[in-house]
């Protein structure tokens, strides 16, 4: 269906791809992986008609091409679902669905009955259920995710390409979304699949292309490469343990976050946690448990209708982000672009942003000062970047996640909330972001995790906080944690805590 072959590009100087080759067959599900900056986004925006090579060809059905717009690209049964959505949050799905592509009545009017019947048919085809009605906005974030990919389904699809597609989902989202694609799949539609998450791959791939530094490594059945030496082509390599080790056992540290009795109105109910000095705690569970709503309820990012939280042993009457902060407790949100960065400035004046008292001078910033900074913590967090004047929107998706972890780790010497701290990075970045989790909680740092990533969660954890339908249901320790006993609190009724020994005796 698809043949890249000696494709090169370069920007400014920068060589991006250098002879890559790409192919990908009618009937497959063909995975992409590699590092961040490894070329797999200049690769796919040349498929989809956004980039020109400036050497090597692309042939498509046998035939060489090369798109003027991606217009071209998408009209050949070409569709790409990027990671960052392309959505109309003021539409309502079924026009964001069909938009540029109305149905219309014989008088050449939108007929907007067959326009939503016509979107709900695509929704169901994917096994959810979303009114076509509603505004996008209102939409979490996974079926944000299924929009995209019915928006997909309305054209005669080809080649589909997926950039991260389970980035902001999991769990039930995710088998949809594996079905759907092996639906498609036996329909002849070939798929390119770009991931970081190694498991989704071995999952349902037939073939692998690795990537790294804009260069073509090679091209594997799926059967014949491990999990090991996969990861080992993709950085360059070993890595024996990806995770560092964990703390040794020993006597539990103080108590430096405590939340009782937490309600967000429908989203959390009557939840307690304790987060302790120098442990990574994870809240895991489906999404859709509530994991992030309660963090964020005690942190003061969304109103609790019922809880006291507790920060260092010191009862706080009324929790805002800006007593927290205070208080010496961060957070670094999932949406490091949305809500983390400033993408507009650079990386001294982003790692700066939490506390701006500590770089002012006379009413104005320092920037002498906020420069020098930002070079000790590049240093320290190991910053992949020309210097402190660098912009964050060039960085890459690991970089990035150390800039907003910098930030916070200079104010928050109590606790630190990480939510999906390695969503969207490669796994040479994870390794760096779990040494520097492991690293501040070596300096008595309360970390408080949330992550979908069950291996992940067992890697880094000391203790795990399961969550399920807004309720905590229960919590693992030492020996007992693994992906097993997670599940099975994060998918039985939540009636409170459970005991360890009833959880393995399910």
């Amino acid at each position: 269906m698809l043949n890249l072959s000696g494709i090169s590009k370069s920007f400014i100087g920068v060589q991006a791809l250098s002879g890559i080759n790409l192919d990908v067959r009618a009937g497959e599900i063909h995975a992409l992986v590699g590092e961040n900056g490894a070329g797999k986004s200049t690769t796919i925006k040349i498929v989809a008609g956004v980039y020109k090579p400036d050497a090597g060809q692309m042939e498509f059905e046998g035939k060489p091409v090369q798109w003027a717009r991606p217009a071209d690209a998408k009209n050949a049964g070409i569709h790409v679902i990027y990671q960052e959505f392309v959505l109309f949050p003021h539409l309502t799905v079924a026009e964001n669905i069909y938009l540029g592509h109305e149905r219309r009545n014989r008088f050449g009017f939108v007929d907007h009955a067959r326009t939503r019947q016509d979107a709900s048919d695509l929704l169901r085809r994917l096994g959810v259920d979303i009114d076509p009605q509603i505004l996008v906005s209102e939409l979490t974030v996974a079926d944000q995710q299924m929009v995209e990919i019915s928006k997909a389904l309305v054209h005669k699809v080809k080649l589909l390409i997926l950039d991260e597609p389970t980035a902001v989902i999991s769990g039930r989202e995710a088998d949809l979304l594996f079905a759907r694609l092996a639906a498609l799949k036996a329909e002849g539609v070939a798929i390119l699949y770009v991931s970081h998450r190694l498991e989704e791959i071995f999952q349902i791939a037939d073939r692998v292309t690795v990537f790294k530094d804009g260069a073509h490594v090679a091209t594997k059945d799926i059967g014949d490469v491990t999990r090991d030496r996969l990861i080992s082509m993709m950085v360059g390599r070993d890595l024996k343990d990806i995770f560092p080790p964990k703390k040794p056992k020993g006597e539990p540290g103080k108590v430096v976050l405590k939340a009782e009795n937490v309600s967000v109105e429908g989203r959390v109910r009557n939840a307690g946690i304790e987060v302790r000095a120098g442990e990574i705690t994870a809240l895991a569970g489906l999404v859709g448990a509530g994991r992030t709503e309660l963090a964020m309820g005690i942190f003061g990012g969304l109103p609790m209708s019922s809880g006291n939280v507790w920060i260092d042993g010191e009862k706080v009457d009324t929790i805002t982000p800006a007593t927290a902060i205070s208080k010496g407790v961060g957070f670094v949100t999932e949406d490091r672009k949305g809500q983390g960065l400033a993408m507009f400035l650079d990386v001294a004046a982003n790692i700066s942003a939490a506390n701006l008292s500590a770089v002012t001078r006379n009413g104005l910033i320092d920037r002498r000062l906020e420069n020098e900074i930002a070079r000790k913590e590049i240093d320290n967090y190991r910053v992949v970047c020309r210097g402190p004047a660098t912009s964050v929107a060039t960085m890459s998706g690991g970089n990035q996640q150390k800039v907003i972890v910098a930030r916070w780790a200079r104010t928050s010497r109590k606790v630190l909330i990480l939510d999906e701290p390695t969503r969207g990075v490669d796994v040479g970045a994870k390794t760096e972001i779990y040494r520097i989790m492991r690293g501040l909680a070596g300096e008595g740092i309360a970390i408080l995790m949330i992550s979908s990533e069950l291996p992940e969660v067992v890697g880094m954890s000391d203790r795990v906080i399961v969550m399920r339908e807004g309720a905590i249901s229960g919590e693992l320790t030492g020996a007992n944690i693994s992906e097993e006993a997670i599940m099975s609190l994060a998918t039985q009724h939540p009636t409170g805590k459970v005991p360890i020994d009833k959880v393995f005796a399910q």
